[in-house]
């Protein structure tokens, strides 16, 4: 997981349903900054963690079978 970072938003607190985002932060005070294009415009969002589901779009890469992975 790399922030930035492209996801998808479902949080009920603000009708998203995979609502596309780019998470631009993760806050000690338990909420997810992110920002929206919403009509053209960009604005950023302050979300929490605690009612908000986030996807990242880019899937994980596949792992070659056989090879070794640090943990």
């Amino acid at each position: 997981m790399e922030i930035p970072g492209k996801v998808l938003l479902y949080c009920p607190l603000v009708d998203a349903k995979g609502t596309h985002a780019t998470l631009v932060a993760i806050s000690p005070q338990g909420h997810y900054q992110l920002t929206v294009t919403v009509k053209g415009k960009t604005h950023t969002m302050l979300v929490p963690v605690n009612q908000a589901a986030l996807l990242f779009a880019e899937p994980e890469p596949e792992v070659e079978e056989g090879l070794p992975i640090e943990r």
